[in-house]
């Protein structure tokens, strides 16, 4: 049976169980991964993704099919909504700081020496604020207008989030790199 077609989502919006159940087997392993990148820790990702089905489930008949990975998107921004609530409620404090990082370009090729693993440790050491707008923008290809309205900040200090995230990651990189060359000596 092909997942996520016409057929199989008006079965899931029916209730049948055995789609919902496919639905959730075939999603679940992206949608935590998605978490996981936003909160960190296994627990919280876990939480927030267990949310985000829910929600999906109970919304899905408002669901309009657009053609194939139209339903793995619209989960996706669900899912991304449900981490950005629990950070937001979690993380009382200002989740934008404004500390004076130096607007430091990053080459690619700092970044391409690493594997996917250890740039997303990296990544989730950055700040919330930081590590949300560089998710959204670099990994889930929001634009800087829809990162503002889903952050309610502006979209210049969506930008400078985004400059600020990418210089801590270089700085973070580079100090990786020394560390690294020093175990080597």
């Amino acid at each position: 049976m092909e997942l996520h077609n016409e057929h199989f989502i008006r079965e899931c919006c029916k209730g049948n169980r055995t789609y919902q159940k496919q639905l959730f087997e075939s999603l679940y392993t992206p949608m935590f991964r998605l978490s996981i990148r936003y909160v960190k820790h296994h627990a919280d990702a876990e939480d927030c993704t267990m949310k985000g089905f829910m929600k999906m489930f109970q919304h899905i008949h408002g669901f309009v099919y657009e053609g194939e990975n139209s339903l793995q998107r619209w989960t996706k921004r669900i899912m991304v909504n449900e981490c950005l609530m629990f950070l937001r409620t979690k993380n009382k404090a200002l989740l934008f700081p404004e500390d004076d990082l130096p607007q430091i370009p990053v080459s690619a090729e700092i970044l391409m020496q690493l594997d996917a693993e250890d740039l997303n440790n990296l990544i989730l050491e950055l700040p919330i604020g930081y590590r949300s707008v560089f998710n959204l923008y670099v990994v889930e290809g929001y634009d800087h207008k829809e990162i503002a309205s889903m952050l309610n900040i502006s979209e210049n200090t969506s930008r400078s989030q985004l400059m600020k995230a990418k210089a801590k990651l270089k700085n973070m990189i580079e100090q990786q790199q020394m560390n690294y060359e020093n175990s080597r000596r």
